[in-house]
Order: C-alpha cells, then structure tokens, then sequence
C-alpha cells in the first residue's frame, strides 16, 4: 500500500435550515467559513485544503477572501443531504488535489464549515492518526462537562473500551439506572462528539450505496449511516470541543470569542 495522504475538505451549504446564510454571517469583522478556512489552512499536515459547496455566492467569495493561500473551490449538487453526501460527489476531484490516486491510502478530513475556531492541532493530529487507524473512519471526542449531558444540542458517543464508537445519539449515554440524571456525571464518563471526521477515501467511494439509515433519519446525524451498515469508527480523545454555530445563540457566542481574540 502507497504511503497514507490527507486532505481537509469543508462541505458547505449556505441556505442551512436552521440558520440560513449563517456561513456568511460577520463574526468579529470576517465572514463566519473564511475564520473556518483560516483555522484549516495553519493545519499542517493535510495535502491541501478544499472547499465543497453549492453556492456560486460562497465559490466568490472565498476566491476574494485574503488567505494564506487560495483554496480550491468545488461545485457540488444541492441536492446532497448531508455533508459527506457532498465530499462524496468531489471524491474525484478531491484525490487529485491529495497527489493520491488510491483510495485506500487516501484520508479525507472533514471539517464543518460552521466552525470558526477549530483547532489546527486536532486537524494535524487527526492526519497523523489516519496513518495507522484500525478503522477506515476516524472521529476526535471529548468528555462532558455535567451541564452539556442532557443538552440535545450536544452530540453524544458511547465508546467501547478499545475506543470505538458504539453509537451516536443527542440524548445521554449511557443511561444510569436508579440514579438522578443530575447525578449521572458521578457513575458513567460522557464523550461529546467534536464533528469532524476522517475518512479512508474508499469509505466515500460507496456512500451513495450504503442503505438508508432509519437512526440517521430520526436523530439528524449522518454517521450513523456508517454504523447502521456496520462500517466502525474509531475514535481518539481530545481536550475540548470546537463551537459549531447552528443558532442565533451559538452565533452570539462566536461573536463574544471572537471578541476575546482580538
């Protein structure tokens, strides 16, 4: 096998449904996804960083954004449902901008497009996991604080002890028996889901024939996809999450970060 390469791909839509052009909205005097693209170009360790969308609005603006570097911008359908929907239908494209023509040695980290503080360092040790991952998806976790357990908003992952993940849910897992839920923090160790993922090119190779996913359906999370066609996700620990931005409040929120940043 050809020696393991990664590429960040950010999938992004700009009519979300819960916070529509939200990608575009100011966050401490710059675009919301060009703070995303700024935090993925300081990774150091992708092959190159990409921009997926349908938006001929988002393709011009990111081309006049003053970046550390251009990133490339590729037009996907709007028809795509989720995300990796959407880096499935670049994965072409996507390889070359790798240097790979292999999809098994080749690792597609995607970043939400929504995250205007990601970490580079996560990215960075995300692509140097990939390298001897056990399993062809990789996701980066990190414990709960007790106030975000029953948050629906946040999203949970059950782990087994070798670290893979069990299942996904925005309710709390596990579930304590014959205790308080407000107590639940005491018994059990809680792991949010910081939303990005790393996937062996081959994975995105078959999305669009994995089966439906009834889980997916009802919990509005797209890995549960993989884990309903019994494909795993490994997982490694990290020290906090990355604020995604899906409301007015969480939009709110970003502004006072960025504030404390200048």
């Amino acid at each position: 096998m050809s020696q393991s390469t990664t590429v960040v791909a950010i999938p992004a839509r700009l009519e979300s449904k819960r916070l529509p052009r939200k990608l575009l909205a100011d966050v401490g005097g710059k675009p919301l996804l060009q703070r995303v693209l700024e935090r993925c170009l300081e990774a150091q360790q992708p092959a190159a960083v990409v921009l997926c969308t349908d938006s001929d609005e988002l393709r011009e603006q990111a081309t006049q954004w003053p970046l550390a570097r251009p990133v490339p911008v590729l037009m996907t359908p709007a028809s795509c449902s989720s995300g990796s929907e959407r880096l499935a239908c670049a994965l072409p494209e996507l390889l070359e901008l790798s240097g790979s023509s292999d999809p098994s040695s080749c690792w597609v980290l995607n970043v939400q497009g929504d995250q205007p503080f990601v970490d580079p360092t996560i990215i960075d040790a995300m692509a140097e996991r990939c390298r001897t991952a056990r399993t062809d998806v990789l996701t980066p976790v990190y414990r709960l604080p007790p106030e975000k357990i029953h948050n629906p908003a946040v999203v949970k992952c059950l782990l087994a002890q070798d670290g893979r993940c069990l299942t996904f849910s925005r309710s709390a897992l596990p579930h304590v028996r014959d205790v308080s839920p407000d107590q639940w923090h005491a018994h059990a160790a809680y792991w949010g889901h910081v939303g990005i993922y790393g996937y062996r090119a081959e994975v995105l190779a078959q999305w669009n024939n994995l089966p439906a996913s009834p889980l997916e359906a009802i919990e509005k999370l797209e890995q549960l996809k993989l884990l309903e066609a019994d494909i795993a996700i490994g997982s490694f620990p990290v020290e906090a999450d990355s604020l995604s931005v899906d409301t007015a409040e969480q939009l709110d929120e970003a502004r006072q970060i960025a504030a404390q940043l200048r």
